[in-house]
């Protein structure tokens, strides 16, 4: 995998980008200007960071696996020690696909009700691979999305959520927050 150079990061114009930051040269970066990124936080190849008005935040030690792409109006929030694995999407707008409305961004707004909401994933909270997170979605601190999930709801704090659409009946073992101690007491924050 081929990074940018730190020179090349900081004339992409993000709004803010931390220190120690890896992204593949092969990831698309839409709207830089409302982007920020921080530290020791990695983005591989072929994601898409694709930020409407709300923009992305991204926290520090955030992975953002190959081919996952976060695109949307509203704001989309990766906090500290998130990851998304291979083929994660989150989305912050939607079509209504109801039959009410037309659904192709080509078209004019008159014919669309596009829906845009923001979405929110918390500390420590990890995505399995090709699941889908939808509009207006918050996963709180330490939660878990099993692969090939749908979440279409929001959860607790350390739920454990799996299937289509995702759902929860267990929580997450909490001694991450024990190693994150660890990873503080290390490094200056």
């Amino acid at each position: 995998m081929s990074f940018y150079k730190e020179s090349e990061l900081e004339k992409i114009g993000f709004k803010s980008l931390g220190n120690n930051v890896l992204i593949s040269d092969k990831c698309s970066i839409y709207n830089p200007g409302n982007i920020s990124i921080g530290d020791n936080t990695r983005i591989d190849d072929f994601s898409i960071l694709s930020s409407g008005e709300g923009g992305i935040e991204i926290g520090r030690y955030v992975h953002i696996a190959c081919f996952a792409s976060l695109i949307g109006q509203g704001k989309i929030t990766m906090s500290d020690y998130s990851g998304v694995s291979s083929r994660v999407s989150i989305y912050s707008s939607s079509d209504n696909y109801n039959g009410d409305w037309m659904t192709n961004p080509c078209l004019p707004d008159s014919v669309m009700n596009t829906i845009h909401d923001d979405v929110y994933l918390g500390k420590h909270v990890v995505v399995g691979a090709s699941s889908i997170i939808l509009p207006g979605i918050r996963l709180e601190d330490g939660c878990a999305v099993g692969a090939m999930s749908l979440v279409n709801k929001s959860f607790e704090e350390f739920s454990m959520i799996k299937g289509c659409p995702g759902k929860s009946n267990k929580k997450r073992n909490e001694n991450i927050l024990d190693l994150e101690s660890k990873i503080n007491k290390l490094t200056v924050i």
